[in-house]
């Protein structure tokens, strides 16, 4: 789907683009998701709105198709962005389940879609119907479960390969359900009846696994194993969330004795749509759970399964609606159903959650009474990860850690929050000199401190300083409520500018809409954005007219409750250009009839008043409405006579852009300039008591006629009459049109008759559907034919084409193009045409709230109407959409693949409107043209692939540098402060840029890893504890390690930079982690508990505090003897021979009786880490043998550890970054570039040895080891244990110089966007 446009460039849509949603509603859910593109995604009504939250523009709107035994489309209920990333083979381009912009969509009929923005629909009509849905997930139409709408949905990884992505789903109000996404089948199923299914979350450290949540605290776990069948999925793991208050579940116990039985198989926000309980995983540490409950934050340990805290709301805070946790800082943000926003943050040290403030999410001012609700919030995770790359590389003394959160509300209205928190950064200072002086790292890479540091830095009191500033960074405005009346100005030569003069007013790209809450709404169709909201009657606009191109007049009415009873009818006129309201014909009592309908001339000097069962009022629109007089008639319909087509003239006004031109206008929407006209027309047009306008009608008999003003006088047109009678024996005429001669007619049978009132020409045809009830006429330009063409709505809410000037105009008719699964509230044609080739525009507005734009093309050669899937229409935006994802491809590749080899920032938006306000200053010499490697930075690394690609990339990518629409000004500038931080900083911006969170870190901690290899003096890893010296066996001198004793990275000092644990490998990072969760579990007592507690302190070499713990334990335990004899072995220092014997004997049975743990911590009693290791790993606990490693082992032993570690979660997890650091830090690079080459990387492979060369040659020039080598040696890859021409080094070399070869011909070969 071509969306990515320049300041006023014209690009080429699909007919779904020419849309605007209507405003989302608690029937939807609250869904809503951002992608790793960083896109927007939300459901309203039956339709996917997609938001572009950095310009805060609407990109697209995706239409839900109806199933085949409904007209109507379904609410949409659930949205998911697929977490792939940008496929990297160029084989795998063309496949669909390769993409990264695949999203998911579930309704309330229990369907799953999943829709790829990528891939426009096709002109075919069967891929129109399904409205770009390349597949359908559901349940055999013929069971029952095929009908249970869904509740949530979830992407999680089910293998190695792109395709084998699983979509978790919950249907009903019970039902779990895991889908294949590429072979579009059900493979396990699970019914954890009779609980209600709240919502379902893949965890952010390992994407096989997955949580889900029940109303009443049911807490399902449950891990992927392969994407084949349901032996690949382990069985669910039970827990029970209890809430220490029971108002919550007495609540719910009362809602369900409430809820009808038609809610008995809807899902849980169907039934109970106030009452949330929903979860998020901490993107800090693993298996903690951050629970919301309607009134209380639970906080649940997954290893442990229990609760570590609570938290109650405050007395007078509305319930919890929505949760989402800041992955750049310990803060949790909670919506409320008022409205307002609570801000949690993490105590220090501990799993203990404080309200930290509340903050309103609805402004008091500038909104409606009653306020709109806040439906949803949602974080913006890929600028969290842009965010991180500029953190990682800032020198501030002060961290700001800017979080992008964004709230819907049901107003039609995107909110975007910018919230700034602002700490000190002495932890990530500290870092940032262990990357680049490593003399200050000993030991494990920790470090070392004087004596008089008694302290960490970053103390207790700094930490609770805590400044946060939140602030509206932008908003996004569609149609705020339900659409209900339509109107579009109409251009006439007699309609003048409301400033006055006798100037004819210019068409203008504009459609008024009046909403249900009282609102009126005005689009501008060429920019495809609500351009003013009005708000003006306090109930439903009942009717809406466009007065010339400046002015509109609507009404609505209330009735009157009182006896006397009546209606008061309410009349406004509102300028469009300076927003006022003005009422006229104010009336002190109510009225016996309400308002029909208004009917305005072309003209807009006239206005028609139709009342029920009352005299039609003529009023006269001047500045201050006159009413000339009534028509006591009993009318049944009115219309005014619109433009006839143009003549052509040689010296007429020139012609006006049009919505269709391939020519760029200077301005989307004209308000206020006119064409000149020639002496001619101003003559003409004199006064306008001299210009006379004609309005046809039809009585309650049958009858028609024609009525014309002059001035103030009314009087009979007097048409010719035709031969035949007018009066329809079968039914009044409903639908009228009427455009000098023709006037064309319907009624309630279906029945379509056109006049001629100048011959009296006429003829009639009947449709063969219902009732008619709006006719509307085709606009018409030089060339047009007589009559035209007509777009007639009937009563069934479907529309149908006719050209009467067809022989057979039913044979030749079209019958709702591209219009399925919504019924038709209002429809008009948009007069915007200027010449006969260019399409027809008719705007729909639809009974789903929303307003669509559909082009109908046609082919003169058989006199028919033909429906176009595809237009050329401009669209102009404020400004340029910069999101990369979204070009094609291979043009994406080719741009990442430019940013990891370096451009000049000079190359950024040279040709951008807003040059003054670029951050650089571009060099002439650069900017003249020329040479395009010029841009490339030069590198002194040896050269990998193809020298001469870079520069054909540049030239494909050349038309989206001219619109400026590659990176904004703000990233450009992140870009320019890292590019000569070396290789790993512009891959590490390459890979945020695109979303792909986990590569980024890869790529930020990979001169770490490679530090901590290359530490010569990385013997052991002591703090405050040294390994015995007799062979592993503890002595009475020696004191064990408390959280005091960390320094580095310890517990508090990592409370800004946690983002990073989930590439944890340094023996600090993971022995410090490991002991700041000793304190959130020292207040568990149960048995499990404890056996937990105990290995968690043996795994950090706390062994006197196990000893404790062990000895606690009481004679009627169950675990008595088992503790007794480990704090026996753990304690004792006697006859080592003796006792390690014995021991092994002991800790063998206890293996042998499943008791693996304590056989573990018998090991660790007489030394043996390595054995202890290697059993934790058996029995699936990788962390943990990490941090046992990291606590005890050294050298060569640890790396072992680190290697076996990332073999499982490359082979099991599929997480290949993070097994690449494990790889690096292990020196395991045989293993690394063998990864990453069948993973089919290419380029990670080829920027892997570039970066791995250019942080060797610092390693080595800062160690004083490096040799004069010559210029030849110095073009060569050096890894760590690798010769210069290894096999591995030649083979990652020749295959990214292939995959160069490649990528240039796809990007040849693939379209712009634009030309």
């Amino acid at each position: 789907m071509a969306t990515v446009v320049g300041g006023g460039a014209v690009v080429q849509h699909s007919s779904w683009d020419c849309a605007l949603p209507g405003p989302s509603g608690r029937s939807n859910f609250g869904c809503s998701d951002t992608g790793p593109s960083g896109l927007l995604a939300y459901g309203a009504g039956s339709s996917v709105v997609v938001v572009d939250p950095q310009s805060m523009q609407l990109l697209a709107v995706l239409p839900m198709p109806p199933p085949s035994s409904s007209p109507l489309s379904p609410f949409v209920t659930s949205v998911r962005w697929t977490p792939q990333p940008l496929p990297r083979d160029p084989l795998l381009l063309d496949d669909p389940s390769s993409s990264h912009l695949r999203l998911a969509v579930g309704d309330r009929q229990g369907r799953i879609a999943l829709f790829d923005l990528l891939r426009s629909p096709s002109s075919s009509s069967s891929t129109i119907s399904c409205g770009g849905v390349h597949h359908w997930l559901g349940f055999d139409p013929s069971s029952d479960r095929s009908r249970l709408g869904i509740q949530d949905l979830c992407w999680i990884r089910g293998g190695p390969s792109a395709s084998s992505w699983l979509i978790a789903s919950i249907h009903g109000p019970s039902l779990l359900a895991l889908w294949n996404a590429g072979a579009a089948r059900c493979i396990w199923k699970y019914n954890a009846s009779p609980d209600y299914l709240s919502c379902l979350r893949r965890d952010p450290f390992d994407h096989r696994h997955l949580c889900v949540l029940s109303l009443r605290g049911l807490l399902l776990s449950l891990r992927a194993h392969g994407d084949s069948s349901e032996d690949d999925i382990s069985l669910p793991k039970e827990h029970r969330i209890v809430p220490t208050s029971s108002d919550s579940s007495a609540e719910l116990d009362r809602l369900e004795r409430e809820a009808t039985s038609a809610n008995s198989t809807g899902p849980a926000l169907a039934a109970f749509p106030l009452y949330f309980v929903g979860f998020c995983f901490s993107p800090r540490w693993r298996h903690i759970l951050l629970v919301v409950f309607p009134r209380e934050l639970v906080v649940f340990d997954l290893h442990y399964g229990t609760a570590l805290s609570s938290a109650s709301l405050p007395r007078g805070c509305a319930k919890f609606l929505d949760c989402v946790s800041d992955p750049d800082a310990d803060l949790l943000y909670c919506a409320h159903i008022d409205g307002k926003l609570s801000i949690w943050r993490r105590q220090p040290g501990e799993q203990v959650h404080v309200l930290y403030r509340m903050e309103e999410l609805m402004p008091s001012i500038g909104t409606t009474v009653p306020s709109p609700s806040v439906l949803a919030i949602v974080l913006c995770e890929a600028e969290s990860t842009v965010q991180s790359v500029m953190k990682h590389y800032s020198s501030d003394v002060l961290v700001v850690t800017k979080t992008h959160l964004i709230s819907i509300s049901d107003d039609g209205k995107v909110w975007k929050w910018l919230l700034e928190s602002e700490g000190a950064r002495d932890l990530l200072k500290s870092m940032m000199n262990m990357i680049e002086a490593p003399d200050n790292m000993v030991d494990g890479g920790v470090e070392t401190v004087n004596d008089d540091q008694k302290h960490p830095v970053n103390s207790t009191r700094e930490n609770s300083e805590l400044s946060l500033k939140i602030s509206l960074s932008g908003q996004l405005q569609l149609l705020s409520s339900t659409v209900t009346t339509l109107a579009v100005p109409c251009p006439s030569l007699t309609a003048t500018l409301a400033r006055g003069g006798n100037n004819p007013a210019v068409a203008v790209p504009l459609i008024a809409l009046g909403t249900q809450n009282g609102t009126i709404d005005v689009v501008d169709v060429s920019a495809n954005a609500v351009a003013a909201s009005f708000c003006v009657h306090g109930s439903s606009v009942k009717g809406l007219r466009w007065l010339g191109n400046s002015r509109l007049v609507s009404f609505s009415y209330n009735q009157v409750s009182d006896k006397s009873g009546g209606y008061n009818n309410k009349l406004v006129v509102t300028c469009v250009r300076s927003g006022l309201n003005r009422t006229f014909r104010v009336l002190q009592k109510p009225e016996r009839t309400p308002i029909r309908a208004l009917r305005a001339s072309s003209s807009g000097r006239y206005l028609l008043i139709l009342f029920r069962d009352a005299p039609v009022e003529v009023w006269a629109m001047t500045k201050s409405p006159i009413m000339l007089r009534s028509l006591a008639l009993p009318f049944t319909v009115l219309e005014w006579t619109l433009p006839t087509a143009p003549k052509p003239v040689q010296n007429g006004p020139p012609k006006q852009s049009s919505v269709f031109s391939k020519e760029p206008a200077s301005t989307a929407t004209s308000l206020t300039i006119a064409p000149p006209t020639d002496s001619k027309a101003s003559s003409a047009e004199g006064s306008g008591d001299d210009i006379s306008e004609s309005f046809a009608f039809a009585l309650v008999n049958g009858a028609v006629g024609v009525f014309e003003v002059h001035g103030r006088r009314i009087r009979d047109f007097r048409p010719k009459w035709p031969s035949s009678s007018f009066v329809s024996s079968d039914g009044l005429v409903t639908a009228m049109a009427y455009r000098l001669p023709h006037v064309v007619m319907g009624d309630r049978s279906g029945n379509i008759r056109w006049w001629d009132v100048t011959s009296g020409y006429s003829s009639s045809f009947n449709t063969h559907k219902e009732g008619i009830r709006r006719i509307k006429f085709s606009p018409v330009v030089v060339g047009d034919r007589s009559r035209g063409r007509v777009a007639v709505l009937f009563y069934d809410n479907t529309f149908s084409i006719y050209d009467l000037d067809s022989q057979d105009p039913l044979a030749n008719s079209l019958l709702q193009p591209q219009l399925p699964g919504t019924l038709v509230l209002e429809l008009d044609w948009l007069p915007l045409r200027t010449d006969k080739s260019e399409p027809l525009v008719l705007c729909i507005a639809g009974a789903d709230s929303s307003v669509r734009l559909i082009e109908i093309n046609i082919n003169d050669a058989k006199s028919t109407s033909l429906s176009k899937p595809k237009a050329i229409r401009e669209r102009f935006r404020p400004m340029p959409l910069c999101l990369p994802s979204l070009f094609p491809t291979a043009h994406a590749l080719a741009l990442r693949m430019i940013l990891q080899l370096g451009i000049k920032p000079t190359w950024f938006n040279f040709h951008s409107t807003n040059k003054e306000n670029f951050p650089f200053k571009i060099s002439e010499s650069l900017a003249s043209g020329g040479d395009l490697r010029s841009y490339m930075i030069d590198s002194v690394l040896p050269i990998v692939g193809d020298p001469a690609v870079p520069e054909l990339l540049l030239k494909v990518l050349e038309p989206y540098r001219r619109e400026g629409c590659i990176l904004d000004n703000g990233r450009v500038g992140l870009y320019a402060s890292i590019m000569n931080r070396g290789f790993s900083a512009r891959f590490a911006f390459a890979a945020a840029i695109f979303g792909e969170h986990s590569e980024a870190l890869f790529w930020l901690e990979l001169p770490r890893a490679l530090y901590h290899l290359a530490d010569k003096s990385n013997k052991s890893f002591q703090v405050s504890v040294s390994v015995p010296q007799d062979k592993g066996t503890f002595t009475e001198n020696q004191t064990p390690i408390t959280e005091k004793s960390l320094l580095g990275r310890g517990s508090k000092d990592s409370e800004n930079y946690r983002h990073y644990s989930m590439m944890a490998f340094n023996q600090g990072e993971l022995w410090g982690s490991a002991n700041e969760r000793i304190t959130w579990h020292e207040k568990l007592d149960d048995e499990e508990a404890i056996q937990k507690r105990v290995h968690e302190l043996v795994s950090v070499g706390n062994l006197e505090a196990a000893v404790t713990l062990l000895l606690s334990t009481p004679p009627e335990g169950s675990h008595f003897y088992a503790n007794a004899l480990r704090a026996i072995a753990l304690s004792s220092a006697v006859s080592r021979s003796l006792h390690e014997l014995a021991v092994k004997v002991v800790a063998a049975n206890m293996v042998r009786t499943d008791k693996s743990l304590s056989g573990i911590h018998l090991l660790c009693a007489v030394g043996r880490f390595q054995e202890a290791c290697s059993q934790l790993q058996d029995a699936g606990c990788w962390t943990d043998a990490a941090t046992l490693a990291a606590t005890h082992l050294r050298g060569s032993d640890y790396a072992r550890v680190l290697q076996r570690w990332a073999d499982h979660i490359l082979h099991s997890q599929h997480n290949i970054w993070r097994a690449l650091i494990l790889y690096v830090a292990a020196g395991a690079f045989h293993e690394a570039l063998a990864a990453l080459r069948d993973s089919q990387l290419p380029d990670a492979a080829a920027m892997f040895l570039l970066a791995c060369q250019e942080i060797n040659a610092e390693i080595l020039s800062k160690s004083g080891d490096s040799d004069e080598s010559s210029a030849e040696q110095k073009q060569q890859f050096v890894l760590p244990g690798m010769d210069r021409q290894h096999e591995d080094v030649v083979a990652v070399s020749e295959y990214y110089e292939h995959y160069q070869r490649k990528l240039v011909h796809l990007c040849m070969d693939a379209a712009h966007l634009f030309d």
